[in-house]
């Protein structure tokens, strides 16, 4: 059973900071790459960081030097540490894995989670 179950979203103000988990089953967890993509309202989706098996990260240019992405190997999780948010950071986050990394950037994903809400207000 695939499972990716994401927490941590909500609402936060400008310039606030917010961590999202991704709670991941092994099959995920073991995929090649995993990452966050997100999609505001009228929006494609946008991926926003990528992680490797081996733990090399990517960024989007709109997150670099405000997002961080990370693993916990022992807890199968995924984070998404997201500091200076700005309204337009506003979308529902999911986490997904995928095959590599480029595919991902590609918007291919082979599981995803449900997702969560993400609001920055002004």
């Amino acid at each position: 059973q695939v499972q990716l179950v994401e927490s941590g979203g909500g609402l936060v103000q400008t310039g606030g900071s917010l961590r999202l988990s991704c709670a991941a089953s092994r099959r995920a967890f073991s995929s090649n790459a995993m990452g966050w993509y997100r999609q505001g309202p009228g929006k494609q989706r946008d991926v926003v960081a990528t992680i490797s098996s081996g733990g090399s990260t990517n960024y989007g240019d709109s997150v670099k030097g405000r997002f961080t992405i990370s693993k916990d190997y022992g807890n199968n999780t995924v984070y998404l540490q997201m500091n200076s948010l700005k309204p337009e950071d506003t979308a529902v986050y999911y986490c997904a894995a995928g095959s590599t990394v480029a595919t991902m950037w590609a918007r291919r994903f082979d599981y995803w989670g449900q997702g969560t809400q993400v609001t920055v207000s002004s």
